[in-house]
């Protein structure tokens, strides 16, 4: 695992050299760095649910995704909803 995170951070930091960031980055572009992180995060349950042959419905996108990445929980299912 400590293998991995430097090796992420090694990555990030041969981006930051192309693009002419230094580090630690301005405010605004480590915000939009670390959402980007949250979001690239749930591109692998994405990928294995497709993989899987299951469909990409809003409620599993609901209720998987945008948690981890908002920080918000779920809504509750209301009774008779299809959470699929």
């Amino acid at each position: 695992m400590y293998l991995m995170s430097i090796g992420a951070g090694i990555l990030v930091g041969i981006i930051y050299g192309l693009i002419n960031v230094r580090s630690p980055a301005p405010p605004a572009i480590a915000l939009v760095g670390l959402l980007g992180m949250l979001i690239g995060e749930q591109v692998v349950p994405v990928a294995k649910r497709l993989a899987q042959g299951a469909p990409l419905t809003k409620a599993w996108l609901a209720s998987e995704c945008a948690p981890k990445i908002t920080g918000i929980a779920p809504k509750e299912q209301q009774p008779g909803e299809d959470r699929a």
